[in-house]
Protein backbone atom coordinates (compact mmCIF):
# COMPACT_ATOMS: atom_id res chain seq x y z
CA UNK A 1 0.00 0.00 0.00
CA UNK A 2 1.23 3.72 -0.96
CA UNK A 3 1.75 6.58 0.91
CA UNK A 4 -0.62 8.19 -1.48
CA UNK A 5 -3.42 5.64 -0.70
CA UNK A 6 -3.10 6.20 2.98
CA UNK A 7 -2.44 9.55 2.96
CA UNK A 8 -4.36 10.92 -0.38
CA UNK A 9 -3.63 14.54 -1.41
CA UNK A 10 -6.77 16.73 -0.85
CA UNK A 11 -8.55 18.92 -3.30
CA UNK A 12 -7.57 21.75 -1.95
CA UNK A 13 -9.62 23.65 -4.32
CA UNK A 14 -13.10 22.15 -3.03
CA UNK A 15 -13.24 24.09 0.01
CA UNK A 16 -13.45 27.34 -2.17
CA UNK A 17 -16.19 26.18 -4.32
CA UNK A 18 -19.94 27.56 -4.41
CA UNK A 19 -21.71 25.07 -6.57
CA UNK A 20 -25.17 25.49 -5.70
CA UNK A 21 -25.35 28.45 -3.85
CA UNK A 22 -26.99 31.96 -4.24
CA UNK A 23 -24.68 35.14 -4.14
CA UNK A 24 -26.04 39.04 -4.17
CA UNK A 25 -23.24 41.53 -5.50
CA UNK A 26 -24.35 45.18 -5.51
CA UNK A 27 -22.50 47.49 -7.08
CA UNK A 28 -21.87 45.31 -10.01
CA UNK A 29 -21.84 47.40 -13.16
CA UNK A 30 -18.06 48.42 -12.46
CA UNK A 31 -14.98 47.69 -11.21
CA UNK A 32 -14.82 45.13 -8.06
CA UNK A 33 -18.99 44.77 -8.37
CA UNK A 34 -18.12 43.62 -12.21
CA UNK A 35 -15.06 41.71 -11.22
CA UNK A 36 -16.23 39.94 -8.13
CA UNK A 37 -19.79 38.88 -10.20
CA UNK A 38 -17.54 37.10 -12.41
CA UNK A 39 -15.50 35.30 -9.93
CA UNK A 40 -18.40 34.14 -7.77
CA UNK A 41 -20.06 32.51 -10.92
CA UNK A 42 -17.26 31.03 -11.46
CA UNK A 43 -16.64 29.13 -8.66
CA UNK A 44 -20.34 27.70 -8.96
CA UNK A 45 -22.72 30.48 -7.92
CA UNK A 46 -25.73 31.99 -9.12
CA UNK A 47 -24.89 35.41 -8.86
CA UNK A 48 -27.83 38.11 -8.55
CA UNK A 49 -25.74 41.24 -9.69
CA UNK A 50 -27.35 44.40 -8.81
CA UNK A 51 -26.83 48.07 -9.69
CA UNK A 52 -28.79 51.31 -11.15
CA UNK A 53 -27.27 51.16 -14.71
CA UNK A 54 -29.29 48.39 -16.12
CA UNK A 55 -27.42 48.78 -19.78
CA UNK A 56 -24.24 47.54 -18.24
CA UNK A 57 -25.88 45.15 -15.76
CA UNK A 58 -27.22 43.75 -18.83
CA UNK A 59 -23.35 43.10 -20.89
CA UNK A 60 -22.40 41.31 -17.60
CA UNK A 61 -25.39 39.12 -17.32
CA UNK A 62 -25.12 38.41 -21.00
CA UNK A 63 -21.26 37.09 -20.89
CA UNK A 64 -21.27 35.78 -18.08
CA UNK A 65 -22.99 32.62 -17.33
CA UNK A 66 -24.70 32.15 -14.14
CA UNK A 67 -24.99 35.90 -13.79
CA UNK A 68 -28.50 37.38 -13.69
CA UNK A 69 -29.29 41.22 -13.76
CA UNK A 70 -31.31 43.28 -11.23
CA UNK A 71 -31.36 47.11 -11.57
CA UNK A 72 -31.65 48.60 -8.02
CA UNK A 73 -30.95 51.71 -6.47
CA UNK A 74 -29.26 50.49 -3.14
CA UNK A 75 -30.34 53.88 -1.54
CA UNK A 76 -34.20 53.15 -1.98
CA UNK A 77 -35.06 51.21 0.80
CA UNK A 78 -38.39 49.48 -0.35
CA UNK A 79 -36.40 48.73 -3.40
CA UNK A 80 -33.83 46.43 -1.66
CA UNK A 81 -36.93 44.87 0.26
CA UNK A 82 -38.10 44.03 -3.40
CA UNK A 83 -34.35 42.64 -4.38
CA UNK A 84 -34.46 40.57 -1.51
CA UNK A 85 -38.17 39.40 -1.96
CA UNK A 86 -37.97 38.43 -5.62
CA UNK A 87 -34.22 36.96 -5.24
CA UNK A 88 -35.88 34.16 -2.59
CA UNK A 89 -38.90 33.61 -4.79
CA UNK A 90 -36.82 32.91 -7.65
CA UNK A 91 -33.73 30.91 -6.60
CA UNK A 92 -35.21 30.11 -2.81
CA UNK A 93 -32.17 30.83 -0.48
CA UNK A 94 -29.55 33.73 -0.34
CA UNK A 95 -26.11 31.91 0.24
CA UNK A 96 -23.57 34.87 -0.27
CA UNK A 97 -23.89 39.12 0.08
CA UNK A 98 -21.62 41.21 -1.17
CA UNK A 99 -21.67 44.43 -0.03
CA UNK A 100 -19.45 46.32 -2.83
CA UNK A 101 -21.70 49.36 -3.68
CA UNK A 102 -19.65 52.90 -2.87
CA UNK A 103 -19.43 56.65 -4.39
CA UNK A 104 -16.98 59.17 -2.70
CA UNK A 105 -17.49 62.61 -1.45
CA UNK A 106 -13.99 64.04 -2.89
CA UNK A 107 -12.54 66.44 -3.30
CA UNK A 108 -14.64 67.61 0.00
CA UNK A 109 -12.95 70.06 2.47
CA UNK A 110 -15.07 69.62 6.34
CA UNK A 111 -15.07 73.42 6.39
CA UNK A 112 -17.28 73.67 3.63
CA UNK A 113 -19.79 72.08 5.65
CA UNK A 114 -21.30 70.06 2.79
CA UNK A 115 -23.96 67.90 4.71
CA UNK A 116 -26.52 67.27 1.67
CA UNK A 117 -23.06 65.61 0.47
CA UNK A 118 -21.88 63.32 3.24
CA UNK A 119 -25.78 62.02 4.03
CA UNK A 120 -25.62 60.88 0.45
CA UNK A 121 -22.26 58.77 0.58
CA UNK A 122 -23.70 57.68 4.31
CA UNK A 123 -26.91 56.17 2.62
CA UNK A 124 -24.89 54.07 -0.41
CA UNK A 125 -21.82 53.22 1.88
CA UNK A 126 -23.36 52.57 5.22
CA UNK A 127 -26.99 52.58 5.14
CA UNK A 128 -27.33 50.33 2.47
CA UNK A 129 -25.15 47.88 4.20
CA UNK A 130 -26.72 47.90 7.08
CA UNK A 131 -30.53 47.24 5.65
CA UNK A 132 -29.42 45.00 3.08
CA UNK A 133 -27.33 42.76 5.32
CA UNK A 134 -30.06 42.27 7.70
CA UNK A 135 -32.45 41.21 5.06
CA UNK A 136 -30.54 38.57 3.69
CA UNK A 137 -29.17 37.61 6.93
CA UNK A 138 -33.17 36.27 7.13
CA UNK A 139 -32.87 34.06 4.94
CA UNK A 140 -29.24 33.22 5.77
CA UNK A 141 -30.24 32.35 9.39
CA UNK A 142 -33.47 30.59 8.76
CA UNK A 143 -30.90 28.20 6.87
CA UNK A 144 -28.58 28.24 9.55
CA UNK A 145 -25.67 29.03 6.98
CA UNK A 146 -24.03 32.73 5.16
CA UNK A 147 -21.61 34.63 4.26
CA UNK A 148 -21.60 38.55 4.37
CA UNK A 149 -18.75 40.30 2.83
CA UNK A 150 -18.74 44.41 3.33
CA UNK A 151 -16.35 46.50 1.10
CA UNK A 152 -14.63 48.81 3.02
CA UNK A 153 -11.40 50.62 2.06
CA UNK A 154 -7.76 51.30 3.70
CA UNK A 155 -9.68 54.50 4.67
CA UNK A 156 -11.52 52.52 6.74
CA UNK A 157 -8.39 52.38 8.54
CA UNK A 158 -6.36 55.40 8.37
CA UNK A 159 -7.50 59.40 6.84
CA UNK A 160 -6.90 59.82 3.14
CA UNK A 161 -6.30 63.47 2.71
CA UNK A 162 -4.82 65.45 1.02
CA UNK A 163 -7.02 63.26 -1.12
CA UNK A 164 -10.24 64.59 0.82
CA UNK A 165 -12.59 62.42 1.51
CA UNK A 166 -14.32 62.82 4.90
CA UNK A 167 -17.87 60.97 4.20
CA UNK A 168 -16.20 58.80 2.39
CA UNK A 169 -13.76 58.14 5.20
CA UNK A 170 -16.41 57.83 7.78
CA UNK A 171 -18.59 55.33 6.13
CA UNK A 172 -16.12 53.18 5.53
CA UNK A 173 -14.52 53.29 9.44
CA UNK A 174 -18.09 52.57 10.35
CA UNK A 175 -18.69 49.43 8.21
CA UNK A 176 -15.59 47.92 9.67
CA UNK A 177 -17.30 48.25 13.07
CA UNK A 178 -20.53 46.97 11.72
CA UNK A 179 -19.25 44.12 9.92
CA UNK A 180 -17.80 43.18 14.13
CA UNK A 181 -21.16 44.10 15.20
CA UNK A 182 -22.94 41.58 12.95
CA UNK A 183 -20.60 39.16 12.97
CA UNK A 184 -21.02 39.06 17.03
CA UNK A 185 -24.99 38.63 17.12
CA UNK A 186 -24.87 36.08 14.60
CA UNK A 187 -21.74 34.00 15.38
CA UNK A 188 -23.86 31.03 17.19
CA UNK A 189 -26.06 30.89 14.55
CA UNK A 190 -24.27 30.15 11.19
CA UNK A 191 -24.04 33.52 9.40
CA UNK A 192 -20.37 34.86 9.20
CA UNK A 193 -19.92 38.76 8.44
CA UNK A 194 -16.16 39.57 7.00
CA UNK A 195 -14.84 43.09 4.56
CA UNK A 196 -12.34 43.32 2.78
CA UNK A 197 -10.63 46.42 2.68
CA UNK A 198 -8.79 47.14 -0.51
CA UNK A 199 -6.14 49.69 -0.93
CA UNK A 200 -5.52 51.79 -4.32
CA UNK A 201 -7.14 49.98 -7.31
CA UNK A 202 -7.49 51.14 -10.93
CA UNK A 203 -11.58 51.53 -11.01
CA UNK A 204 -13.63 54.09 -12.14
CA UNK A 205 -13.71 56.29 -8.85
CA UNK A 206 -9.22 56.10 -8.81
CA UNK A 207 -8.82 55.94 -12.44
CA UNK A 208 -8.46 59.79 -12.84
CA UNK A 209 -6.22 60.00 -9.77
CA UNK A 210 -4.19 57.04 -10.25
CA UNK A 211 -3.59 57.48 -14.23
CA UNK A 212 -2.47 61.64 -13.21
CA UNK A 213 1.25 61.81 -12.27
CA UNK A 214 0.88 63.55 -9.35
CA UNK A 215 -1.62 60.78 -8.29
CA UNK A 216 0.90 57.98 -9.33
CA UNK A 217 3.66 59.00 -7.89
CA UNK A 218 1.93 59.69 -4.51
CA UNK A 219 0.36 56.02 -4.90
CA UNK A 220 4.04 54.85 -5.53
CA UNK A 221 5.19 56.80 -2.23
CA UNK A 222 2.86 55.84 0.26
CA UNK A 223 2.10 52.17 -0.74
CA UNK A 224 5.04 49.70 0.05
CA UNK A 225 5.03 47.66 -2.65
CA UNK A 226 5.19 50.68 -5.13
CA UNK A 227 2.13 50.21 -7.13
CA UNK A 228 -1.77 50.28 -7.10
CA UNK A 229 -2.92 46.58 -6.79
CA UNK A 230 -4.54 44.56 -10.11
CA UNK A 231 -8.23 43.10 -9.53
CA UNK A 232 -7.05 39.47 -10.03
CA UNK A 233 -5.60 40.11 -6.60
CA UNK A 234 -9.16 40.49 -4.64
CA UNK A 235 -9.87 36.81 -6.09
CA UNK A 236 -8.61 35.38 -3.77
CA UNK A 237 -10.11 36.94 -0.34
CA UNK A 238 -13.05 37.49 -1.85
CA UNK A 239 -13.62 33.43 -2.33
CA UNK A 240 -11.93 32.50 1.19
CA UNK A 241 -14.67 34.78 3.08
CA UNK A 242 -17.72 33.69 0.27
CA UNK A 243 -16.86 29.73 1.02
CA UNK A 244 -16.41 26.94 3.17
CA UNK A 245 -12.48 27.51 3.52
CA UNK A 246 -12.93 30.47 5.70
CA UNK A 247 -15.56 28.83 7.74
CA UNK A 248 -13.66 29.98 11.25
CA UNK A 249 -13.76 33.17 9.76
CA UNK A 250 -16.13 36.49 11.51
CA UNK A 251 -15.99 39.77 12.27
CA UNK A 252 -12.68 40.42 10.37
CA UNK A 253 -11.32 42.84 7.47
CA UNK A 254 -8.51 42.13 5.54
CA UNK A 255 -6.62 44.44 4.15
CA UNK A 256 -5.70 44.12 1.01
CA UNK A 257 -3.11 47.09 0.25
CA UNK A 258 0.06 46.68 -0.53
CA UNK A 259 1.45 47.57 2.88
CA UNK A 260 -0.31 51.28 3.41
CA UNK A 261 -1.62 50.67 6.57
CA UNK A 262 1.61 48.80 7.94
CA UNK A 263 4.04 52.21 7.51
Amino acid sequence: MTDASVNPVPDVSAPFRLDGRVAVVTGASSGFGVRFSKVLAAAGATVVAVARRADRLGVLAASTPGVVAEAVDVADDDALRGLVERTIEQFGRIDVLVNNAGVSDGPNLVEDADIGSFRRVMAVNLDAIYLLSGLCAQSMLEAGAGSIINIASVHGFVGSAPNTQPAYVASKAAVVNLTREMALQWATRGVRVNGIAPGYFETELTTEMIRSESGEGWIKRNTPMKRPGQLAELDGPLLLLASDAGSYMTGHTVLVDGGWTSR
